[in-house]
């Protein structure tokens, strides 16, 4: 037997709706009848998202919308809002995962991400909270990463964002009234544009089913989700990926300083 709440519709604000996560729980919610907001920066990759959706029985709105810009991503709550009697799911999914490249000595690529996926979780989510303490209900959903319990090296930039996301959820939930719900997911590797050209992917898991996985995690109103299970022993023995990790780019380093050398007595 099916349980109640999984066939409710809502309405949801998903980011980062354009690809990976977030566009694969857009369907899931879809399939309920869901009232959605989709929001992400490439515009025509949203309408070809949205015309499935409304196929799968969602009604859509659209927005074409940088998270980082505090602006323009109020401005499209504030829209959504307007459309909709109650706010039920936020899902600040929209992130950036590069390596650091500190050999190179610009920061440029290191800041876009803390600033991506830290200020733009606040953007996405702060809006929304005098909504859902007036109407006394909703759900915050953030997506994270396992980086926030292992920092492994070449990555620390984005470890460093989503350690801050893991802070930033959990103050929230101590914050706010228990009838508030908040969700930290953190996924390991997910197959996404994000992660394509990572090469060394442990437990990689597909979209699709990832997304199912986070629907039934905050269907449940999980405080923390973190997925696939081997993560969670990973989680628990992150020391030793420090060692291996750490030869490994230890190892890296000395090679390209070897090169260097050469180079310079060619």
């Amino acid at each position: 037997m099916t349980d109640k709440f999984v066939v409710l519709p809502m309405n949801i604000f998903i980011t980062g709706a354009s690809s990976g996560i977030g566009e694969y729980v857009a369907y899931e919610y879809s399939k309920r009848g869901s009232t959605i907001a989709l929001c992400a920066r490439r515009k025509e990759k949203l309408e070809n998202i949205a015309q499935k959706c409304e196929s799968l029985g969602a009604k859509i709105y659209t927005y074409s919308v940088d998270v980082t810009d505090q602006h323009s991503t109020k401005e499209s709550i504030e829209d959504f809002l307007s459309k909709v009697p109650t706010i039920d799911l936020v899902f600040a999914n929209a992130g950036l995962g590069l390596l650091d490249f500190v050999e190179k000595g610009d920061p440029s690529v290191m800041n876009d991400m803390i600033n991506t996926n830290v200020i733009g979780v606040n953007n996405t989510v702060v809006p929304f909270i005098p909504k859902m303490l007036e109407q006394y209900s909703g759900h915050i959903a953030v997506v994270g990463s396992v980086a926030s319990y292992v920092a492994w090296p070449g990555s620390g930039a984005y470890a460093g964002s989503k350690w801050a996301v893991r802070a930033l959820t959990g103050s929230l939930r101590n914050s706010l009234p228990k009838q508030i719900a908040v969700t930290l997911i953190c996924p390991g590797f997910v197959k996404s544009e994000m992660t394509d050209p990572v090469e060394f992917k442990p437990f990689l898991i597909g979209t699709e089913k990832a997304a199912k996985k986070i629907v039934r995690a905050l269907d449940k109103k999980r405080k923390i989700f973190i997925f696939p299970w081997q993560w969670n022993i990973v989680v628990l023995f992150r020391r030793l990926i420090y060692i291996f990790m750490g030869r490994a780019f230890q190892k890296k380093h000395d090679k390209f300083r070897l090169k260097n050398q050469s180079n310079l007595s060619a």
